[in-house]
């Protein structure tokens, strides 16, 4: 992919501060609007002076993107070093999508694959990569000009006035161990969501809230409940816990469950486990003492036990929705030990031989 110089797009220094890189903004995205320019490559270059904006105007963004030095030439091939890959500012992709009266960012084809090289394309909205996004400097320039240009912002902007209360929720993944599920206790979620700022109602100029680019982030923390025999992929709603619309309406937070356990794997209220017994105690039959939800339990292992053979173990596994617990299934693996002796060599060995007869 070719690299971009977000700077040398906007006509900026590389020590320009926010108010310098606002204003070049402002004066490029009003030449290059497609509602005033009609000249083919207008789109194109109005769509990177945004992607530009998008980037330099946000303190952790262009912080990203000079990490990469001041060295590379725009349009170079450019590949992205370890570590910058699907990279998300948006704490999850599909959280946020902004709106703009004045263009829609999906006729424009997204942004580059460069930013989402960058930034994961975290700002698409639904999960899309790199579609129907526009950048929040977009949204306030919209703004101070009173609604944009009079051909497609007038046939959008009285629909955009009020989002749909789809556009409010926000989609989120909580991770969820069996030890959650057991003790039936609140599992606390960080929530990060951007908003428009009320104090300007998104204009963003000259606001002490939002600095100047008319969004704000907040940080909250939520004790969400898990249900009985939740399963993975499974949503819970949490009501009024979405983004806030210009109307003060409420969107609702979807957390979507994602089970994040070493030492289990889920399934309703059953559970496996994996243990380990040498070849020797596999053939002779052992006991074993191994730990649970419940406690510490001790566990014979029959002789002549194959790998992969399942010992069911009723009620220690999770709650059921209707009272008492699953089963745990304990699951047999062979271990060769690592530090054999000599003599226990030779003894695998005859005993190889004798097999073989």
């Amino acid at each position: 992919m070719e690299y971009k110089d977000y700077y040398k797009i906007l006509g900026i220094k590389r020590d320009a501060t926010q108010a310098e890189v606002k204003s070049a903004y402002r004066k490029l995205a009003k030449k290059y609007h497609p509602d005033v320019n009609k000249t083919p490559e207008a789109s194109e270059k109005f769509k990177d002076i945004n992607e530009a904006f998008e980037v330099l105007s946000d303190k952790d963004k262009r912080s990203r993107y000079d990490s990469l030095g001041a060295n590379w030439q725009a349009g170079a091939n450019y590949t992205p070093p370890p570590g910058f890959e699907n990279f998300n500012f948006g704490g999850g992709a599909g959280q946020y999508q902004y709106s703009s009266s004045g263009i829609n960012f999906e006729d424009l084809g997204g942004f580059s694959d460069f930013f989402n090289s960058l930034f994961g394309g975290g700002f698409a909205a639904g999960g899309a990569s790199g579609r129907s996004r526009t950048s929040r400097g977009a949204e306030s320039f919209y703004q101070d000009l009173g609604g944009g240009f009079s051909s497609r912002s007038s046939r959008t902007t009285g629909a955009r006035q009020q989002k749909p209360a789809q556009d409010l929720n926000i989609t989120q993944e909580i991770k969820v161990s069996a030890k959650d599920i057991f003790n039936r206790k609140p599992v606390s979620v960080r929530l990060n969501n951007l908003e428009k700022c009320t104090n300007c109602s998104g204009v963003g100029s000259m606001c002490s809230q939002c600095h100047g680019t008319g969004f704000v982030t907040y940080t909250k923390t939520l004790n969400v409940k898990i249900p009985a025999e939740v399963k993975e992929g499974q949503k819970i709603r949490l009501k009024g816990e979405g983004k806030t619309g210009a109307d003060g309406s409420k969107g609702d937070l979807f957390l979507v469950v994602k089970f994040a356990d070493k030492e289990y794997t889920i399934n309703g209220s059953d559970l496996v486990k994996t243990i380990e017994v040498t070849p020797a105690e596999a053939v002779v039959g052992t006991k074993k003492e191994i730990q649970t939800l419940h406690g510490n339990i001790n566990i014979k292992v029959p002789p002549r036990t194959s790998c992969g053979a399942v010992l069911r173990l009723k009620e220690l596994g999770l709650p059921k929705k209707s009272g008492g617990y699953g089963n745990l299934n304990v699951k047999i693996s062979l271990a060769v030990p690592k530090n054999l002796s000599d003599e226990q060599v030779k003894l695998y060995e005859q005993l190889l031989k004798l097999e073989n007869e």
